[in-house]
């Protein structure tokens, strides 16, 4: 690494950096159209760029978010985006000290909690990274003119005008609320990045809102596609919120029910969401995949503990290891209480990576025990353990950046 430089970006700089970014995917540059839209993605100060003769080779970006935890307590998040190295310069170490410059840089802004969505899985374990959430694919064939199971209906659908979106969808998000563990904040600029600039580049976006007796309490969006050459249509769900599941399936049945429509697909929806029991038939409805949803660093391990609330069971003793930020390493006393440093001995040891698959309660730490991921001194202390950080509902995000 001593031929490159790691620091924060000028702003005359973000644009190829984005350009760096997309071609580590395998994208073209952006327009001037599509970059007027993407300069949201890079905020000042937050943006990082690795440079070797003073072009730039590397990018890595965050925005603030927060996120909620387990029992109900909103954590400042860091959404990290927009990370690349050019292909001419991989196998350098120039991603790691990205990653490590950003890291820091979260410590010094005090937000506990940083999150992304990989691309390639095999790459942000190293960097304290983890699976926290997870979601599943669905389709369904549609239900139009068929008779449906019944279910309590407490609302109406209206679709919503072009210039209504932005108007109306940030603070009906707000107002459903960070629901279950995983789910984020969504600032002002995420909703340009997402939606406004779909609606400038005349991306045909529909979005139905679902109004129950307090008002606006829900809301999808979705997109249209036809598969030649049957001229069979699609419709692929791109965001969906409720204030209660019962809304959230209100909205499927809208969905299901849309004419000209042979099926519905929506992507990384929560592994509970019930939308095989609204169908006529359950084999109507798939899973067609499960996968990974949001990737979860513990910035600031001991606020990041002691934030969440734990179920009933006696205290456990975790011991951290934390390669880039060695001061979140030691000894945590775990339990119904709250969480303090020890130098007790440690019941059960794991890596960072780990502990972000814990803590949002999507894995259980007996099954990270069997594969491996983490060590128990006390085999009793895994079911205590369990106890602990169970969660009532599968976390999940449903934001995606």
């Amino acid at each position: 690494m001593s031929d490159y430089v790691v620091r924060v970006l000028e702003e005359d700089e973000k644009h190829a950096a984005q350009t760096v970014f997309r071609g580590s995917l395998h994208h073209p540059p952006s327009t001037d159209e599509e970059w007027e839209h993407a300069a949201d993605g890079y905020p000042a100060r937050r943006s990082f760029g690795a440079f070797r003769s003073g072009r730039i080779v590397g990018s890595a970006q965050s925005f603030g978010s927060a996120m909620v935890v387990p029992g109900g307590k909103v954590l400042p998040l860091a959404a990290v985006s927009r990370v690349g190295v050019r292909a001419d310069h991989t196998r350098r170490g120039v991603l790691t000290e990205l990653m490590s410059a950003q890291l820091r840089q979260l410590r010094e802004l005090d937000e506990p909690l940083a999150a992304l969505h990989a691309t390639e899985s095999v790459i942000y374990g190293r960097f304290g990274y983890g699976v926290a959430t997870r979601g599943r694919t669905v389709e369904a064939e549609s239900t139009r003119g068929r008779t449906l199971p019944p279910m309590p209906s407490s609302g109406e659908i209206r679709l919503l005008e072009p210039d209504e979106m932005m108007t109306v969808l940030p603070g009906l998000y707000e107002r459903i609320g960070l629901r279950r563990p995983g789910m984020m904040a969504r600032p002002e600029s995420w909703w340009r990045m997402v939606v406004q600039r779909r609606l400038s580049l005349k991306e045909h976006l529909t979005v139905a809102v679902h109004s129950g007796p307090d008002g606006d309490d829900g809301f999808v969006a979705y997109q249209t596609s036809v598969t030649p050459p049957s001229e069979d249509r699609t419709l692929t769900v791109q965001d969906l919120h409720g204030t209660s599941l019962g809304v959230v399936l209100d909205l499927w049945r809208f969905l299901l029910g849309v004419d000209l429509v042979r099926s519905v697909s929506a992507w990384l929806r929560p592994l509970d969401e019930p939308v095989e029991l609204i169908v006529p038939n359950r084999g109507e409805c798939r899973t067609t995949a499960l996968g990974e949803e949001t990737w979860l660093r513990l910035v600031d391990v001991p606020a990041a503990l002691a934030a969440r609330s734990y179920g009933d069971a006696d205290p456990v003793v975790v011991e951290v290891h934390d390669r880039f930020l060695p001061e979140n390493a030691g000894s945590y006393r775990v339990g119904p209480e709250g969480v303090e440093r020890t130098d007790a001995r440690a019941d059960l040891e794991l890596p960072v990576d780990a502990l972000a698959m814990l803590y949002l309660g999507d894995v259980s730490a007996s099954v990270l025990a069997t594969t491996g991921r983490l060590t128990a001194h006390d085999p009793d202390a895994l079911l205590r353990a369990d106890r602990l950080f169970t969660t009532g509902a599968p976390p999940w995000s449903g934001t995606f950046f």
